[in-house]
């Protein structure tokens, strides 16, 4: 997936502090288990296997995890080769919104009892709720929301001398790079971040993907308009401006390298950024700035990827009355919080904020009593977390349909590499989807 965070480094201290919170802090979960929910997560940092172990206490279960692949088709070729088969050993799993429709409308989720979806449905934000939504149900719980902001490097935007506080489209920033020596990074393998940076592209000038994706393979694809044509402008562009020489390979490893490195200006990637660097270099982040995502078309607004991670529910589970127990800790605000602080993915809901807060500022209360000469920092400046949320308000997520996986390889069939794409791009990635979807054509 696309919103995939990547390992990153942070002070032992502060970890060790944030879980030493938790484990007072998580106040559904605490004692002795005695059976076993399996829940297939996607890789981390250890985040999701620290909830599970908080989720079991106190429970006459205990929440075990099974890793998925890093790659987020991996994942779910792997869950629905399991799902179909009948397996009753997955209880739970961490589901990348693009896939929800498909497991869905497969009856491979169980339904969420009414006044947990109600709950659920209340605490969470919008873009969490719909990308959540299939058939106009909640069929997965919210977890966590990842958006991407535009970071830039500080000294870059003061050599280049550009105003920062004031919105800015692709295409400005793209020719401030390229008089001034810099490359952009952007997420353009041959991959789903690809894909997730299309749609931003295309729903930022007004358009979308496709219409009616509940219609399935009837749905209307509208990829060929002005949209997908301003879209593939911006691409073209980049790609023979500002790219780095690694574009058509580039992820969010490699783009976060070319931000680091000598030509570093922007960069569009997730929230779990920001931390990733103090490791290796200490006291970077003071040259890293944020910004709201990039406008395609001037004076419009921005709109932001949305990733995250829905919970769900196998409804081939043989323990659905303790799985969804289970869901309910894992997705509450002190659990988005915790995992929030520990993997840089942010939190699904308002209260996951406040509490993420609040667990940062503990963590820097003891910090400064263990150590009075130590001068604690927050993990995330509090500007940086009111960009986050107002990036997640903007979010647009990827079409929820059963038919994501062969509309997103349709579309990396077409628009890969990004040197290749011009103003025909569009109408000929319209009309491919067109046939594989209707059985025309192969991928």
């Amino acid at each position: 997936m696309a919103s995939r965070a990547r390992p990153f480094r942070r002070r032992a201290l502060a970890l060790a502090a944030t879980v030493a919170l938790v484990a007072t802090g998580l106040s559904s979960c605490g004692g002795v288990a005695k059976d076993e929910l399996v829940w297939y997560i996607n890789p981390d940092t250890g985040g999701q296997a620290a909830l599970a172990e908080k989720c079991s206490q106190g429970k006459d279960y205990t929440i075990t995890t099974q890793v998925l692949p890093q790659d987020a088709t991996q994942q779910r070729v792997q869950l629905i080769r399991r799902l179909a088969a009948g397996d009753t050993s997955i209880d739970l799993m961490s589901l990348d919104p693009p896939f929800t429709g498909e497991f869905a409308s497969a009856g491979y989720l169980a339904e969420i009892p009414d006044d947990l979806a109600s709950a659920l449905k209340d605490a969470s934000f919008e873009g969490a709720t719909k990308a959540a939504t299939w058939d106009d149900e909640l069929v997965v719980a919210p977890f966590w929301s990842n958006t991407q902001v535009l970071w830039y490097r500080k000294s870059f935007a003061e050599k280049a001398g550009i105003d920062m506080s004031k919105p800015h489209t692709w295409d400005e920033l793209i020719d401030v790079a390229s008089k001034n020596g810099g490359q952009i990074g952007v997420q353009a393998n041959k991959y789903e971040g690809y894909t997730v940076w299309i749609n931003a592209l295309i729903s930022g000038a007004g358009g979308q993907l496709l219409e009616d994706p509940e219609a399935g393979a009837d749905a209307k694809i509208t990829i060929d308009s002005d949209a997908g044509k301003k879209a593939a402008e911006v691409i073209r562009h980049l790609a023979t401006k500002a790219a780095a020489s690694d574009l058509s390979v580039s992820n969010e490893g490699t783009s976060a390298t070319t931000f680091a490195g000598k030509s570093g200006s922007f960069l569009v990637n997730w929230t779990y950024l920001y931390n990733n660097f103090e490791g290796d270099d200490p006291g970077f982040n003071k040259d890293i700035g944020y910004a709201m995502y990039p406008q395609t078309v001037e004076g419009e607004d921005s709109t932001p990827p949305y990733g995250g991670i829905g919970i769900g529910v196998s409804s081939k589970s043989e323990k659905k009355d303790w799985a969804f127990e289970a869901m309910e800790c894992i997705t509450s605000a002190e659990s988005q919080a915790f995992y929030g602080l520990n993997s840089g993915n942010m939190p699904a809901s308002e209260a996951g904020y406040t509490e993420l807060r609040k667990m940062d500022q503990a963590r820097m209360k003891k910090e400064k009593a263990d150590k009075p000469d130590a001068e604690p920092v927050p993990t995330y400046p509090d500007d940086l977390l009111k960009l986050f949320q107002e990036s997640v308000d903007a979010a647009v997520p990827r079409p929820v349909t059963p038919y994501w996986s062969d509309i997103s390889s349709s579309i990396l069939s077409t628009w890969h590499p990004p040197s290749g794409v011009d103003d025909n791009t569009p109408k000929k990635s319209q009309d491919f989807i067109d046939d594989i979807l209707h059985n025309k054509g192969l991928l």
